[in-house]
């Protein structure tokens, strides 16, 4: 096992399982330069693995990889173990969204009970001599692509998963840049981990009975309108998308 706890494996990180060796060695990524494999695991991450919401937060990468949709915690989870298989360090910056950036891909009816503050995160790559932030891996282009055609004459926008002052040419692409798809949500910063496991053992989203209604009847209402996104279909929002947030706020922990 590592020492770096930047490489290190863990049960969320679980970069020795088959699937995800498999991936590596049938993409061939193992014998490219450092930023090209970064590359090819990123860009795989952004759009073949669709945009999607899972069943928990907490799942391992493999998981993951064969459920093959992720949102932005369990993206973030994928793309740290394929990292960390192919020899890159990487750690876990953890944060709060407004829930106006899932409005209409949240159903309207259950939006009010939705909690204020929901779990985000994103990656931090060393490359080249310094970190770099990825965070435009978890809109697929499909998802991108359709809400550039529903809002022709919009840049900011902060709804359908969505939240960047920059809708038409956002940073996303690889580049060996920072990439940002969800920031213009973000209303607390939790600072960096070195893996989600310890992200997750500090911070939860939903105990009880929501946790349940979100992972049987919730999440596959809003999977089935992500589907529905994909193909153009744009769920309609009272009064339009948000297009900005209120002023960041110190994070209060709700009861959900």
């Amino acid at each position: 096992m590592s020492s770096d706890p930047m490489t290190q494996e863990t049960p969320l990180l679980d970069y020795s399982s088959g699937p995800i060796q498999s991936l590596i060695a049938d993409r061939g990524w193992s014998g490219l330069e450092p930023a090209e494999r970064a590359e090819a695991a990123y860009e795989f991450v952004r759009n073949e693995i669709a945009f999607g919401y899972n069943s928990d937060d907490n799942l391992p990468a493999s998981d993951v990889l064969r459920g093959g949709y992720g949102q932005c915690n369990t993206k973030t989870t994928l793309l740290m173990a394929l990292l960390r298989a192919i020899g890159l360090q990487c750690r876990f910056h953890g944060f709060t969204i407004h829930k106006s950036l899932q409005r209409g891909i949240v159903p309207e009816i259950v939006y009010p009970l939705a909690p204020s503050n929901i779990l985000h995160s994103w990656v931090e790559v060393f490359i080249d001599g310094r970190w770099v932030t990825l965070e435009g891996f978890i809109l697929d282009e499909a998802v991108l692509t359709a809400l550039q055609t529903a809002f022709p004459d919009q840049d900011s926008i902060c709804a359908y998963g969505a939240g960047t002052d920059n809708l038409h040419a956002p940073a996303v692409g690889w580049s060996g840049r920072d990439t940002y798809i969800q920031r213009a949500g973000i209303n607390a910063d939790f600072g960096t981990f070195d893996s989600p496991d310890a992200f997750f053992a500090e911070h939860r989203q939903l105990r009880g009975i929501k946790r349940l209604l979100y992972r049987l009847v919730i999440r596959h209402w809003m999977n089935a309108r992500v589907v529905r996104l994909r193909r153009g279909v744009v769920p309609t929002i009272p009064n339009g998308p948000a297009t900005a947030l209120p002023p960041q706020q110190p994070y209060v922990k709700e009861v959900v």
